[in-house]
């Protein structure tokens, strides 16, 4: 019998891949472990052992695993199990749910380095591929294969390579790079075990070097008090220079050596120092106590600015003091700026902060941490944090649990963290609080109908009132021509008066960029991307036209390119243009701006949020990153600038997402000592979701948006699946979707629509065509999946098909 392992690639391949574990290997290598395989003729990859098990010798022949990097599983079983169930419901590869979990640091790659091996004599004649290649390597030099076949035309060259290793002509050297280094730092000890009376010795030795006698002094004074002297902090306790030390290491009385040590540190535990909950709050956190005594998942319901935090801390210290984990996810990466400031003076260094805008190094020192360090046991995080290695999770909180931030788009697995961190918490028999202000339709369905708990809290922290909501009729001042900009007078003067008071003051305008197009006022030509079928963003600051789906950057044209007439002007606004036109109103205020363009550099976020929290900011203009939960005592006056983008909008959860967003982004005024006053300007005043917003009435809105739904077969009455198909070829990509949807409709019938062309319909290059199913909620997943694959292998099998990228999107949002 010999012992085999499944393992899974980090590559967009359905299956697992089968290895033999070489009998050096049998006692390390375990489900969960890293290994590293050869796959294919020239590369190795770090694998992932999904499964470990005996049989006979296989007929085909199988390669053996080339090493193993730890002796322990870096990936828990848990988390295996897990990585199936994301695979097989939002139906994508195990390989494609691994590289979205691992950090890139732990994730090894190869390339193939070929040498000409110099001491070599040719017994036998050279083939003509294997006498270009021989002539082109070096022996000082590595050249890759990809090198190779440029250089000498051979389209397949690995073959003649491995002819050339083979007869000692070459020699291959697979570098394996390994991303992750850990930090390391500098620390003081003496190079043996000195009697007392040597090191006695020795100081009186020192007595011509004072400098140096001192700091041997403060050396062995530090040593009786700590094991490890860090070389830094021995420097400043003696007020001595590094050329001090530098003699005494030169005399080998002292030695320096490196430790490795956390990239965090957050500070020592305190949960004391947690604020006292008040009434309200104490009554939904013993509701919510309650709650998770028959429900599994509970929604907690919680008007803005309602202290949902503070009730959150609570429950971790609970979870916390039982032993157990606690995952605490956000939609925004700016958020945790304010929240990790927070939990970090009650929790300290129990708390792990995990987010794309770590680096790979500091995400994999993380997740060592968690697999090795019992110390963390509060992990903050975004939607990425689902797929740490928890040993013992006791609590998921999503707050924002209506944010679509927590849906990932691109690339694969195009999971939801809401809905896939409720099925984390099911393989732990963990508890899920879901918090926000404005309820996504499927989650207020959920509690409404038993299957959540439903603890709602309907006041604000101090009994602040919720903000006056004031609608500005901007189609009615512009008939007047009052509107002389995007600020309306209102707003202008209510800006003007809140700074007079030095209070504070939030714009929102959800579109980044200075202007949405460029236009001739002569022919109406418009500047589109060459790679999408999508009119370019004017950025003023770079000068530049943008791709916002692509990122293509094209020269702002000085003529219009269809009449050769200087006729183009520039339609639209974007956060960029109204600073612009805020610094013009308001000269002498400081000013700052909130979008993806100033928010790119890794502390970015951080330093916004803090100028603005410190008042030295006065004016904030945003996106809807400035609408998350952010937490600011002196906003007294939020404009949002224009509310009738986001309802036109071609699609059916765009009333949800705008009531969402401007609510959200409304709670942001007058969070403590007053009311705050928010401005909506709008041209359709009367509109209902309008009205609804007004009176902060979600009930209304949601019993609206149901019986619509139900008419037109969407969540939370249907499940969807969006089948993207792309293609370079457009008349390919079109054949192909029609004959797949087709194929589909002789299984589903009328629940397949499409295909059809989605907004903007090609995108790098690749044309889009999407088709969408409305699957009834009580339909078996697994049937659904069956009969999808089963017409997509039919029609894909087609040669002319074969250039065509498909991919699925269950549950898009």
């Amino acid at each position: 019998m010999i012992l085999y392992a499944d393992v899974v690639l980090p590559l967009p391949l359905q299956g697992l891949y089968t290895y033999i574990i070489p009998h050096e290997f049998a006692s390390s290598v375990k489900e969960g472990s890293r290994v590293i395989v050869q796959f294919g003729k020239k590369k190795y990859y770090t694998a992932i052992v999904f499964k470990i098990y005996k049989s006979e010798e296989k007929k085909t022949p199988v390669k053996e695993l080339t090493s193993i990097l730890e002796d322990y599983p870096i990936v828990t079983r848990s988390q295996l199990k897990f990585w199936e169930w994301v695979s097989f419901y939002y139906m994508c590869s195990l390989g494609d749910v691994y590289r979205a979990a691992l950090p890139s640091a732990l994730k090894l790659e190869s390339e193939t380095h070929v040498f000409l091996n110099p001491d070599f004599e040719a017994a036998e004649p050279f083939t003509p591929n294997e006498q270009k290649i021989f002539y082109f390597l070096s022996a000082d030099k590595a050249k890759t294969i990809t090198e190779i076949e440029k250089h000498t035309g051979i389209s397949n060259a690995i073959n003649a390579v491995k002819s050339l290793v083979d007869k000692g002509a070459a020699f291959i050297d697979e570098n394996i790079r390994n991303f992750y280094s850990p930090r390391n730092i500098s620390a003081v000890r003496l190079p043996s075990d000195y009697s007392d009376n040597e090191l006695s010795d020795i100081l009186d030795n020192l007595k011509r070097s004072k400098k140096q006698q001192h700091l041997l002094s403060v050396f062995l004074h530090l040593r009786n008090e700590n094991k490890v002297i860090l070389k830094k902090h021995l420097l400043e306790e003696a007020s001595a220079t590094a050329s001090v030390l530098s003699e005494l290491l030169k005399k080998n009385i002292l030695e320096v050596y490196n430790i490795e040590t956390s990239r965090f540190d957050y500070g020592d535990t305190d949960l004391d120092s947690a604020f006292a909950l008040n009434s309200y709050q104490l009554e939904a956190y013993e509701e919510i106590k309650e709650s998770f005594k028959e429900k599994d998942t509970t929604l907690l319901y919680g008007v803005t600015s309602s202290g949902k935090t503070e009730i959150y801390i609570k429950l971790i210290t609970d979870i916390i003091n039982q032993g157990k984990q606690v995952l605490y996810l956000l939609p925004e990466i700016a958020l945790t700026t304010q929240i990790t400031n927070r939990l970090k003076t009650v929790f300290g260094n129990k708390l792990a902060v995990y987010h794309s805008r770590f680096n790979d190094n500091e995400r994999a020192e993380t997740w060592k941490n968690l697999l090795k360090n019992g110390e963390t046991q509060v992990v903050l995080g975004a939607r990425s944090a689902i797929f740490l290695p928890f040993s013992d999770l006791g609590l998921i909180i999503i707050d924002e649990e209506h944010e679509s931030s927590y849906k990932q788009q691109e690339p694969a697995p195009r999971y939801h963290a809401r809905n896939a961190a409720i099925v984390l918490a099911g393989i732990f028999k963990a508890k899920v609080l879901l918090g926000t202000a404005t309820p996504s339709i499927e989650t207020y369905t959920n509690a409404l109908q038993g299957r959540y708990g439903l603890v709602r809290l309907t006041k604000r922290h101090e009994d602040i009132a919720l903000p006056q909501i004031a609608v500005i009729n901007t189609k009615e001042l512009r008939r007047k021509k009052q509107m002389k900009s995007i600020l309306s007078p209102p707003l202008i003067d209510e800006v003007r008066e809140a700074l007079a008071k030095k209070e504070q003051i939030i714009l929102f305008q959800n579109r980044r960029g200075f202007s949405s197009m460029l236009e001739c006022k002569n022919c109406s030509w418009t500047p589109h991307c060459l790679h999408c079928d999508v009119s370019l963003t004017y950025h003023k600051g770079q000068r530049m036209l943008v791709c916002h789906y692509c990122g293509a950057t094209y020269r702002v044209p000085e003529v219009c390119e269809e009449c050769k007439t200087p006729t183009l002007e520039f339609l639209g606004y974007g956060t960029e243009r109204i600073e612009e036109e805020v610094e013009s109103f308001f000269p002498d205020t400081a000013i700052a701006r909130m979008d993806l363009d100033t928010t790119r550099g890794k502390r970015s976020y951080e330093q916004i949020i803090s100028n603005f929290e410190e008042n030295r900011t006065n004016i904030l203009i945003g996106t809807q990153m400035v609408s998350k939960g952010l937490d600011f005592d002196n906003v007294s006056v939020v404009g949002i600038l224009n509310a009738d983008n986001l309802l036109n909008y071609p699609d059916f959860r765009a009333y949800e997402k705008a009531f969402q967003l401007m609510t959200q982004v409304s709670g942001r005024a007058g969070r403590k000592n007053k009311q705050g006053l928010v401005m909506l300007q709008t041209s359709h005043p009367s509109h209902p979701v309008i009205n609804c917003i007004k009176n902060n009435d979600y009930e209304s809105f949601y019993t609206a948006q149901m019986q619509e739904r139900k008419v037109f077969r969407y969540p939370p009455f249907f499940r969807l699946i969006n089948i993207i198909v792309r293609g370079r070829e457009e008349n390919i990509t079109e054949r192909a979707a029609k004959q797949f949807a087709e194929a589909l409709r002789q299984s589903f019938g009328e629940r397949i629509l499409g295909p059809g062309k989605p907004p903007v319909s090609r995108i790098q290059s690749l044309y889009i065509r999407n088709i969408l199913i409305k699957i009834e909620n009580n339909a078996s997943i697994q049937k659904v999946r069956e009969i999808i694959y089963t017409h997509q292998a039919a029609v894909f099998c087609n040669n002319e098909f074969k250039s065509v990228i498909l991919h699925y999107d269950v549950d898009p949002v």
